[in-house]
């Protein structure tokens, strides 16, 4: 059957121009072909955002000294160990890991710059800075710590939320392993939430993107360039990568970020109440509806827990809409949230379920306080790294039991400036400094100020209510 002119006509020129559009275009790639170049491109463009925001750090210090293998507590030596971070503010605020910095009397950032790309030709002509940077403070609780550059304008990156993190999502870790600098790896997450120690509360993302010494403190990212958690150690059997990478939470790096940028020290939450886990024979010998999980052992008298209505022997079912099932989930779920709002607990009572809201309190004690009340520049007692502040009567009355009503006491201890290791601990009260009595903060920043390398020093403090020397010498 013949088709009819008209119809003809418009098929032959459908085909012509077809065929002027397809020599327009020239050749094109096939689907899957295109798919991966815009994989390509989005990684490239990805690697691009972040990695100017990630930056290597230097650290000079002491630690005990490898010898044949063997760790010598006894033998001290100058360091010099190399980590990562990440800058979480334009302002130059950096998170890395306590671990990185750990023994630090002088920490250097090199920062690389936006032309440190993923070309041939960017990388040969980048540049990098370096800058002194102050430890701001550190939790060695959760292995994280924040650092300080002056500097504005910054290339950063956001928080992710711990939430969105789902197994087999793709992930990407940054840093400078092995001391090679601006480096990034891929993976996915091969699990959420890794506890690895059953006794601690702490969880971990883990991921088979490659990490190695060097990462420390880096951060791993997702596909939109956020921070979802940051790099802190592997399991490994020769001393490499073994696409066993464990990475510290987002939400956990965001709560200690806030109150060490605020405070330089961080508040452990409290609600007064304890929990243990359901063994059988505990659920057996109090009859109770099931043999595992979390109860109640005991509730501070006026705390907020009792104040909410939480009563011993009530089993835990959940913890703001979230089954609990031993203890470490729930220290976790209630050490690491970010709602301030109460907790909102289900438990199980008398065979009944019962809703509380229990509210969150941070516990404080006098040190904390004290702490919080001082200028960490004003009070800084630098190369003992410390905060320090003159006694008084009002003073006094937080330190009850002291042998002498004067002297200057340590409130808080840095991890930056600290040019020997003094030994000096929170709540110590320095008396003497060579023999020569200190009754003001200012005395003592003087008499140090005047000493030089290889100078004695010895500290009289007391401790508990005793008198000691602490002797070293300067450095």
């Amino acid at each position: 059957m013949l088709a009819a002119p008209g119809n003809l006509t418009f098929k032959r020129a459908r085909v012509f121009l077809l065929g002027a559009l397809a020599l327009a275009l020239g050749p094109q790639p096939a689907r899957g072909d295109d798919l991966l170049h815009q994989f390509d491109q989005s990684v490239e463009s990805l690697v691009q955002k972040v990695s100017p925001a990630v930056v290597q750090i230097l650290v000079s210090g002491y630690g005990t000294v490898d010898q044949h293998g063997r760790s010598d507590t006894a033998l001290i030596g100058h360091q010099r160990t190399l980590g990562s971070g990440v800058i979480v503010d334009p302002e130059g605020y950096i998170i890395t890991n306590a671990h990185v910095v750990e023994g630090a009397v002088r920490v250097r950032v090199v920062l690389f710059s936006s032309e440190n790309s993923n070309s041939l030709h960017a990388t040969m002509r980048s540049r990098t800075t370096t800058m002194n940077a102050r430890i701001v403070g550190v939790h060695t609780d959760t292995d994280l710590a924040l650092l300080k550059i002056e500097a504005s304008g910054l290339p950063s990156l956001p928080f992710g939320r711990y939430q969105d993190v789902h197994q087999g999502q793709l992930v990407f870790a940054f840093g400078s392993p092995e001391g090679l600098a601006n480096s990034v790896t891929r993976g996915v997450v091969s699990s959420v939430a890794r506890q690895a120690d059953p006794d601690r509360p702490m969880v971990y993302i883990q991921t088979d993107a490659p990490i190695n010494p060097g990462n420390s403190g880096g951060p791993l990212v997702n596909i939109d360039g956020q921070v979802v958690g940051i790099n802190s150690f592997i399991l490994t059997e020769g001393g490499g990568n073994e696409g066993l990478g464990f990475a510290i939470p987002c939400s956990v790096v965001r709560r200690i970020y806030e109150q060490l940028r605020k405070q330089g020290h961080v508040h452990r939450e409290v609600i007064g109440a304890a929990v243990q886990t359901i063994t059988p024979t505990l659920a057996a010998g109090l009859a109770l509806p099931q043999d595992y999980g979390v109860i109640v052992s005991d509730v501070t008298p006026g705390g907020p827990a009792e104040t909410a209505g939480l009563k011993v022997q009530d089993v835990i079912l959940t913890l703001d809409g979230q089954p609990v099932m031993n203890v470490p989930q729930f220290d976790y779920a209630f050490e690491y949230r970010m709602d301030p709002a109460p907790l909102h607990l289900a438990v199980l009572r008398s065979g009944e379920k019962v809703t509380l809201d229990v509210p969150v309190i941070e516990q404080q004690d006098d040190m904390d306080r004290l702490a919080d009340s001082l200028d960490p520049v004003k009070d800084l007692v630098p190369q003992l790294g410390f905060l320090g502040v003159q006694i008084d009567s009002k003073i006094a009355a937080l330190v009850p039991g002291l042998r002498m009503a004067s002297g200057v006491i340590v409130a808080a201890r840095t991890a930056f400036g600290a040019t020997v290791d003094s030994g000096l601990q929170t709540g110590d009260v320095i008396h003497s400094l060579n023999g020569v009595t200190m009754i003001t903060l200012d005395a003592l920043v003087s008499a140090i100020r005047q000493l030089k390398s290889g100078d004695p020093v010895v500290l009289q403090i007391e401790r508990d209510g005793e008198l000691q020397y602490l002797a070293f010498e300067m450095e």
